[in-house]
């Protein structure tokens, strides 16, 4: 009897496990402790970053593409706002570290970018397009505790770097 008792506790925890793990980031949740790779090939930790204030930390398609570029220059050109308001701010795509650097030479870009080339940060933050190798565009402002701020989940470039901008400003208040 005892072991059918802990069978089935286990499965249900089992399934609790997974089921949590499909379940979508909201705003309110603790951000996953990320730790990948930049475009250098250096460490790169989320944690570290958010002990000097909150992080953008947006997914994308492919470097040098229209919308990603569109995107990335924004956020190049919002710098100085956004170190004014101490947030860090770090692309995510499966391109490699050669393609990153390639890109941020081509649009002088002026933050990181982590390659997660086998997709282990963008599941993490269900970022993935399912079956694919690549990451669907979405935004997320993690403040300083961790704690997802805000969620920007469109494929139009220009309403990530509007919202946001919104959010950042609502963040100091």
């Amino acid at each position: 009897m005892k072991k059918w008792i802990v069978s089935v506790f286990s499965a249900g925890l089992a399934a609790a496990a997974v089921l949590a793990a499909e379940a979508p980031l909201k705003v309110g949740d603790l951000a996953p402790a990320v730790v990948g790779k930049d475009h250098q090939g250096k460490e790169w930790k989320l944690a570290d970053h958010l002990k000097q204030g909150p992080v953008l930390l947006y997914f994308y398609p492919k470097d040098n593409t229209p919308g990603c570029t569109r995107q990335a220059c924004g956020l190049r050109d919002r710098m100085p706002d956004l170190q004014k308001a101490g947030v860090t701010v770090v692309g995510v795509s499966f391109d490699s570290a050669e393609s990153h650097q390639k890109f941020m030479a081509d649009h002088q870009l002026n933050f990181t970018l982590l390659t997660d080339p086998e997709g282990k940060i963008a599941d993490a933050f269900g970022a993935r397009i399912p079956g694919q190798k690549m990451a669907r565009r979405v935004s997320f402002l993690i403040s300083r505790d961790g704690v997802i701020r805000h969620i920007t989940d469109t494929p139009k470039a220009e309403t990530h770097l509007e919202e946001m901008t919104a959010a950042v400003q609502a963040l100091k208040k």
